[in-house]
This record gives C-alpha cells, sequence and structure tokens, in this order.
C-alpha cells in the first residue's frame, strides 16, 4: 500500500495572483484540500517540505496526515494533483483530497512491466505499453503506490489486458477488462533498397552509321 507520510500546512486568507506570486517569492506553494464532507479550504505550505515528500515517493498515490495548524484534530488526504512550471519545473500548486479510511476512495495508480518478454528478447520484437495508468478503487489502507505486471512470458502479438493484472486484496480495477495494457509488436522490417543508392554505370547508346559510310570502310 501507499506509505501514509506526515505534512504540515497553514490556512491560507489571502487570495489571488498577487498574494500567489509573493508566496511563491517566499518559497510557499499555495494548496487546497477538499472533500465530500467538507467545503474546499486555501491552505499554503513550504516547498521544500513537499518537494521532499515527492521525491522520496516511489509511485504518484501518496497518502498524507496532513496536519493544517490550528486545527484541532488531522486530516487523512490523497495528493490528487501536483501543478509544476513547464520550464522551471518548480511546484505551482497542489491539490489534496481529504478520503476516509472507511470509505472507498476513486482514484488512478500507474501500472509497471518488469522483465523482459520472451518475443523481445528472443525474437526481436517491441513491447509496446499502450495504458499506463489504471483506474480503481480500494479503501485507503489497501492503496498501492503501482501495478507492476511480469511480461516475461509475452511472445510476438501476444498482449495483456486489465483482466490479465493480479491485484493486491482489496483493491479492483474499474476499466474495461478487455482493454489492452501491453503487447508484443512484431519486429520491423526495413526494405534494404531505400536507404541504399544504387549507382549503375550509364548506359551508352551508340548512334547507328548511315550504311554508306559502313559500305565505304569495307
Amino acid at each position: 500500500m501507499s506509505k501514509q507520510v506526515k505534512l504540515s500546512v497553514q490556512s491560507r486568507t489571502n487570495v489571488g495572483r498577487n498574494s500567489v506570486k509573493q508566496l511563491r517569492a517566499r518559497g510557499v506553494v499555495p494548496a487546497n484540500i477538499y472533500g465530500s464532507k467538507q467545503e474546499p479550504r486555501n491552505l499554503e505550505l513550504n516547498e521544500r517540505d513537499i518537494r521532499k515528500l515527492l521525491a522520496h515517493a516511489a509511485g504518484e498515490n501518496i497518502l498524507v496526515d496532513l496536519e493544517i495548524v490550528g486545527d484541532k484534530q488531522n486530516h487523512l488526504a490523497l495528493i490528487q494533483e501536483v501543478q509544476h512550471h513547464p520550464v522551471r519545473g518548480t511546484i505551482l500548486h497542489v491539490d489534496f483530497l481529504e478520503v476516509s479510511m472507511n470509505e472507498l476512495l476513486h482514484t488512478e495508480i500507474p501500472v509497471e512491466a518488469f522483465g523482459e518478454a520472451d518475443g523481445v528478447k528472443n525474437y526481436g520484437g517491441l513491447l509496446e505499453q499502450l495504458v499506463r495508468h489504471v483506474s480503481i478503487e480500494c479503501l485507503p489502507k489497501d492503496l498501492p503506490e503501482s501495478i507492476r505486471v511480469e511480461v516475461t512470458g509475452l511472445g510476438i502479438g501476444q498482449s495483456l489486458h486489465v483482466r490479465d493484472l493480479v491485484l493486491p486484496p482489496g483493491v479492483t480495477v474499474t476499466n474495461d477488462p478487455d482493454l489492452t495494457i501491453f503487447l508484443v509488436a512484431e519486429p520491423k522490417v526495413e526494405d534494404a533498397s531505400k536507404g541504399e543508392e544504387v549507382q549503375q554505370a550509364p548506359e551508352v547508346i551508340k548512334e547507328k552509321k548511315p550504311a554508306a559510310e559502313q559500305e565505304g570502310k569495307k
């Protein structure tokens, strides 16, 4: 299951573009927390703390024991989305989804392959991953960081579908069971003649001499 980590945040009262710029200039990241049983709240947290937390996470799903300064009790939350600057890579915003230990949560988790497919190793095929995330439902305590799939048995032209996934206890995938996740494609055969320039000696066409000239040389 996903590791549960602690994170301290503060309520954010000032909103708007200017206030957000001021926060980021101080190394503070704006955030929100929302859930079915509470109104959305504006938060702020230290960029160094959230960056460290994400750097040590093995997967994309992180359960957080969120301590909001001033609240009497902590909030169990799932990091729902992290927005990064497209160029600098800095963290711009974080969304938290508050969850309950006794209620099913719905989220997406990554699918990862391990092993080398037989069709790739022995026949030069190409392993194609058509789906990188699947939708699941489970209790927070059963939330996996990812689903790892062994692909060593896949030969040329063979595929692995959602129905073939080996899931951890308590986890259900809600995607179409026939959805293809991995496929071993046939090796690409290149036409050798396309990449080569065949140089041939130019054909010399000799002009036929008039019959009278030929007879004069006899």
